[in-house]
């Protein structure tokens, strides 16, 4: 248990630096700094010495080296229970420095500005900091090591409580803090310089820092233990309901990620990150009809993602359902209070343009992880190409590229009939597109859908004309497909058979 007599304060961030520091002083703790920090400090009137002072060198090298010395790495890694070592410290005229109080140059916040050059970059890695941090988290029952200034306050209650010591179970939980920095410090600095050379290639080495923001209760279900981690929250609000689950973030994702596929005010319902339906019209209410309408039952303890701020007619609608969640830009003070009367409703605030959102999506598999790049939203379909003989209506068009949107967002085998502004049979995750394209039709029928003069989507080619012929007994006229079966000119064939018009995206969108 460290008795803090003597603290190194060298900080980028200088939020509540003099505070703490008066603080030290005033409990007699001898303070040495560095660079801009001294000057701070001592323009209010903190009594600091400097670095210079303590190992009788000047800085040198415009900064880049000023604390790297014997005078302060032994004062800091000395084992001060350790005879030998307390012995070579006279030997060397070496005092123990007791507290590191660091953070680095602005490395991240540098690199995040448009147009900064390379060797602007690297003047903002930090040697001396990480190289300090390090020691003194090493010798963690002897040292305190401070990152955060969140935690200034908590510190001097603790020096104040008991006369100068700090526990070792807090110096403990500081050295694990000092390491999660540094880790994070250096895998931004090396990714970004990957960057540099190789763009937006696949990383040599898969670096995964993200703080845990949250314990949840269990995970997909209640025998598996889990958590959130990283910054969904800068995303992602909630403003009413109990505490999301893992299941409720998964859904989230899903349906805040199909809904800014459309410009136009859209409405999504999912289940099970599936969407069960989509709409689109001139306002969220007559979206909201539309999507419903596709599967009556499916929505019932559902997800509702919406792409405008949501009104108070659509939350009418919205309102007569079992909701679990409903996500929206946006809401008006009176649509929070009416939404709010029931108490085990989620009420989510989408707070980012999710087209902005990370360009990676990683999955865990034994031994590993996958790693790809992220489906693009809105993409421009440069590729599309008319390959029936009949080519499409504008509604017809329209409905492929409805349907095409969805089917995007639909667990493979993915089989989605719509019109121009709404799904109306939606068929997911089988093992056959056959299947597929069946399922769908039969909710559609169910829920009293007629499927004469419907769009089709289909995530993945057909590999045979027997899954097309299918969603043409339903009804379809209409087909989008990426193409790329060694039998599509069957499929083509097929489709002029029947006066279907099809066109190939020359994109699959497989989702496992």
């Amino acid at each position: 248990m460290p008795h803090i007599r003597r603290a190194l304060i060298s900080v980028s961030d200088k939020n509540g630096i003099i505070d703490f520091a008066h603080t030290l002083a005033s409990m007699g703790i001898e303070i040495i700094s560095t660079g801009g920090t001294l000057s701070t400090l001592r323009e209010h009137h903190v009594n600091a010495r400097a670095v210079s002072d303590i190992t009788g060198h000047p800085e040198i090298l415009n900064g880049r080296v000023k604390t790297l010395h014997p005078k302060i790495h032994g004062a800091l890694l000395a084992l001060t229970d350790n005879p030998a070592h307390t012995q070579q410290l006279r030997e060397h005229s070496i005092s123990p420095i007791d507290m590191v109080v660091v953070n680095f140059y602005p490395f991240e916040q540098t690199v995040a500005q448009e147009g900064v050059t390379l060797e602007e970059a690297v003047e903002q890695i930090d040697i001396g900091g990480p190289t300090m941090i390090r020691s003194a988290a090493k010798n963690f029952r002897h040292k305190a090591v401070v990152v955060n200034p969140s935690v200034y306050s908590s510190i001097l209650d603790e020096l104040k409580t008991h006369g100068g010591v700090l526990s070792e179970q807090t110096c403990f939980a500081l050295a694990q803090e000092a390491f999660r920095h540094t880790t994070r410090y250096d895998a931004r600095i090396a990714s970004y310089l990957e960057n540099v050379v190789s763009g937006r290639s696949m990383p040599e080495q898969l670096r995964i820092i993200a703080p845990k923001c949250q314990t949840l209760r269990y995970g997909e279900n209640p025998h598996q233990q889990a958590a959130l981690y990283g910054e969904f929250h800068s995303w992602f609000s909630t403003l009413h309901g109990k505490e999301l689950s893992y299941n409720n973030i998964s859904d989230i994702s899903a349906a805040s990620l199909l809904a800014a596929e459309f410009d136009e005010p859209t409405v999504v319902i999912v289940k099970h990150t599936n969407p069960c339906g989509v709409g689109s019209g001139l306002t969220l209410a007559n979206a909201y009809k539309k999507a419903f309408a596709t599967d009556t039952k499916s929505p019932f303890g559902g997800i509702v993602a919406v792409n405008r701020p949501l009104d108070r007619e659509a939350a009418d609608l919205i309102n007569q359902v079992f909701t679990e969640v409903i996500i929206a830009p946006d809401y008006s003070e009176d649509v929070l209070e009416f939404l709010r009367k029931k108490k085990d409703r989620r009420i989510v605030r989408s707070t980012a343009d999710l087209r902005s959102r990370q360009h990676w999506d990683l999955k865990s598999v034994p031994g590993g992880y996958l790693l790809q790049e992220a489906e693009a939203l809105q993409t421009e379909e440069e590729q599309f190409r008319i390959v029936s003989r009949r080519h499409p209506a504008e509604t017809e068009e329209r409905a492929m590229r409805f349907a095409w949107r969805v089917a995007k967002h639909v667990k493979s085998n993915a089989i989605v009939y719509a019109h121009a502004d709404r799904t109306i049979g939606i068929g997911a995750g089988q093992m056959s597109r056959v299947d597929a394209a069946k399922i769908a039709a039969t909710k559609a029928k169910d829920s009293g859908l007629d499927l004469e003069g419907t769009a089709v989507g289909s995530d993945a080619f057909f590999p045979f004309a027997d899954g097309l012929l299918e969603t043409v007994a339903a009804g379809a006229t209409a087909v989008i497909q990426p193409g790329g079966s060694v039998r599509d000119d069957e499929v083509i064939r097929a489709a002029d058979d029947h006066a279907v018009t099809m066109i190939f995206t020359g994109v699959r969108h497989f989702r496992h």
